[in-house]
């Protein structure tokens, strides 16, 4: 135990913060780490570009092409992160055999084999998504709210065999697989019909989850968002209607912190969820102006986000996520920069005296509030961190190696 850690440690004491407790904590809570940061959103099973109001930018060397050079870059961001991870799939990065054509409506869990083995090995369940854009049958930016009979079924059969894939990783990996369902459905201008799609997206969510499935296994989420590029008049998927459908169906409700209005923030609905429901799912992203998915930074929502969930000791009914991608800046940087912000963000709220805030509040002794709240922000969190690293057997000084990856991995990429 190095001297600057005793000396933290001691100062957190006196207002009352266990600092071995908050470790003891910290390297039990499961981030799920997305894998599509690694390739740009690519995916292995069509050569369509990106689309769906999503967007990356830049062209920085060394993206991984396939699915053994995603897992090495996986496995390389992850030696990197402190604490536990999950792995989280998007179903276009099913892994076919050479000559296989496989529609996403007709995927099957051997698809995913290889991934399940991957996980296996390294004792981490999966998550997963189903992938309802860049492809040929998004027809006019619809998919499950399609008016084309074709188009919306051809939907919800992916819908459906991405249910029964999650329960596969359940039952493989033996931790429960959280399957989130987010649509890019909308329209650029102005909708003469906003009722329909919305009823059409209602009744194929209602399709897909008429299929059994084992709900201590799989837990279903749902995905709301404000607007993307080409979808900026309308978005089917509206935060009232998934957190409507997902009161009426009892599933998971899902949190973007890139998918609200501007002035509207996450950490601020997370205590109203929480009440209304068992369990709550969030990705961690930063959204820069519109929801542009930036690499998460130690920024006030991050840890705004995370004291919510400590303060109402929550940690067990959030399921945490990262969703962002940059291919300006080096990949695996961005995976473990994100990811360590998050836990960075987490421990950062497990030192604060909690119970004594509340009372303050509740006796409005807001002057000893403020105060003490300001305070806590030049508390020397960055000596519990580097102890927890240190416990962690990662360095607090990880660009060096990442660079040295670069040099021999990355840059040898075509």
């Amino acid at each position: 135990m190095n001297t600057r850690y005793t000396e933290a440690k001691k100062i957190y004491a006196d207002i009352g913060v266990d600092t071995e407790k908050a470790l003891d904590t910290l390297k039990d809570v499961t981030i799920s780490v997305h894998c599509w940061q690694g390739d740009d959103v690519t995916g292995f099973d069509s050569r369509e570009s990106l689309s769906g109001g999503i967007q990356t930018t830049g062209n920085y060397p060394g993206k991984a092409n396939t699915p053994e050079e995603l897992m090495a870059d996986i496995d390389k961001a992850f030696s990197l992160i402190p604490g536990k991870k999950k792995l989280n799939l998007h179903a276009s990065y099913a892994i076919f055999e050479k000559g296989e054509a496989v529609g996403r409506d007709k995927i099957e869990p051997k698809h995913f084999k290889k991934w399940v083995d991957f996980a296996k090995e390294r004792n981490m369940g999966i998550d997963f998504n189903p992938t309802f854009f860049s492809h040929p049958m998004v027809k006019d930016n619809l998919t499950l709210s399609s008016p084309d009979e074709e188009v919306r079924n051809y939907w919800v059969e992916h819908g459906k065999a991405c249910l029964r894939i999650s329960e596969y990783f359940a039952n493989e990996t033996g931790i429960p697989c959280v399957m989130n369902i987010w649509i890019p459905d909308g329209y650029k201008d102005i909708p003469a019909d906003r009722l329909s799609p919305r009823a059409r997206f209602k009744k194929s969510l209602d399709e897909i989850l008429s299929i059994p499935y084992d709900k201590e296994k799989v837990y279903v989420t749902l995905e709301s968002k404000v607007f993307g590029i080409g979808l900026e008049s309308y978005t089917v998927g509206s935060a009232e209607f998934c957190l409507s459908y997902s009161d009426y169906k009892g599933i998971t409700p899902l949190m973007d912190n890139g998918h609200y209005h501007p002035t509207e923030v996450v950490s601020d609905k997370i205590s109203s969820l929480l009440l209304f429901n068992e369990k709550i799912a969030l990705h961690v992203t930063r959204g820069v102006r519109w929801d542009s998915d930036h690499v998460v930074l130690f920024d006030d929502e991050t840890k705004e986000i995370a004291k919510e969930i400590v303060a109402h000791d929550a940690l067990d009914r959030v399921f945490i996520a990262t969703d962002y991608f940059d291919a300006s800046i080096n990949r695996i940087s961005a995976w473990v920069t994100g990811v360590r912000n998050v836990q960075k963000a987490l421990l950062a709220a497990m030192l604060r005296p909690d119970a004594l805030l509340k009372k303050l509040q509740d006796e409005s002794r807001t002057t000893e509030l403020m105060v003490l709240s300001e305070d806590l922000k030049t508390a020397p969190l960055g000596d519990i961190w580097e102890e927890f690293l240190a416990r962690e057997n990662v360095s607090k000084n990880y660009i060096a190696d990442i660079l040295e990856y670069e040099e021999s991995v990355l840059k040898n990429r075509i």
